[in-house]
This record gives C-alpha cells, structure tokens and sequence, in this order.
C-alpha cells in the first residue's frame, strides 16, 4: 500500500509542472506554485501536441517557429502547407497531405469527452469521429508511419515498404482502469 501511495504521490508530483505550464498557450506569463507563495516566470520552450506533427513533417529550421507560437497561429504560419510539402516530396498524392494538414492542423489533442470511451485512439476524433486523444497503449509512431507512407488514408495510395513502421514492438505493460493507470513500481 505504501508503494502504491508514493507511486501516486510521485506521478501527481511529476504532473502539476506540467498542467501549470500547460494553462496559458501564449509566450510566457506568470504562475504560482501549487502551495500558492512563489510566483514563477516561464517561456514557452517546446510545444508537442503532437511530437509527429514537428518532429517529422517540419524542416528543423521550422522548430523554432512551431514552439513558440500558438496553436491559433498554425494555419497562418503555413504549417498545412509544410505538412503537403512533405507528403508531396515522397510522391503520396493530394489525399493524404491534404488530410494528414486537415486533422494535425491547429497542433493539438483533440478530446471529446461526450463520446464513449471505447472510440479512443490516436487520430479516431478526425478519421472516424471517435473519442480522441489516444490510449497508453498506442503506437502513435507506427499509426503516424502508416497514415503518412501507407495506404491508410488513400487506398489507391501505393505502400512504400519500409516506411510504414519504426519496427519496435508495442509495450507489453500492462496498464490499470484508474489513474495512475502504471504498473505498480517493482
């Protein structure tokens, strides 16, 4: 029982930075810290709603742009269009870099909450009017490979073998029904 309570304590601990900073989706501003006497400056440093949206469709001279700016200014920084010139430079059509700029643009994680939760998954909300969000068990990785360099999104699209996994197997955690959803620590 101790275990587990220091494991909750510890995630919750790990997490309150994080939903802070997460508040307020401008440059900077001020916070207080979660006892409430010391107010804290912070800069917008990194922004990965959705780590394949940066990560892989940007030019790293683009990085730059994308953590600092707000989900608000995607569209008018041209973030669709860099998605489609990716797309467009390994020959996969107008349906998939039209769709993959569609649903990945404004940068963020979309959750309905009004849905059932067994909708959930990575992507669901906009390919299949699911849930949102995604779940610990998902291979976000391959999911993005196989939208991007499969035929997910156009079945006319050709498969480009190689291309549509990282080939690093799923996670054999097993995960609980309840915050902290972790395994209990070892």
């Amino acid at each position: 029982m101790r275990r587990s309570l220091a494991t909750r304590l510890f995630t919750v601990a790990l997490a309150l930075p994080l939903f802070a900073a997460c508040s307020d989706d401008d440059n900077g501003g001020t916070i207080t810290d979660p006892v409430g006497t010391t107010p804290r400056v912070y800069s917008q440093v990194e922004r990965l709603g959705n780590p394949l949206v940066s990560e892989v469709f940007f030019a790293k001279r683009d990085h730059g742009l994308h953590n600092t700016t707000a989900p608000a200014t995607d569209i008018t920084n041209g973030f669709r269009t860099k998605i489609k010139a990716f797309t467009d430079a390994f020959n996969r059509g107008n349906t998939i870099g039209t769709t993959l700029g569609a649903v990945l643009v404004p940068d963020m994680l979309m959750v309905y909450p009004n849905r059932a939760g067994s909708t959930s998954g990575w992507l669901s909300w906009a390919l299949a009017s699911g849930y949102g969000g995604r779940n610990l068990k998902d291979d976000v990785v391959d999911a993005g490979l196989t939208a991007t360099f499969g035929n997910l999104l156009d079945p006319a699209a050709t498969v480009l073998p190689g291309l549509t996994s990282d080939n690093i197997s799923t996670s054999v955690r097993t995960y609980g029904t309840a915050f902290p959803y972790l395994e209990a620590a070892r």
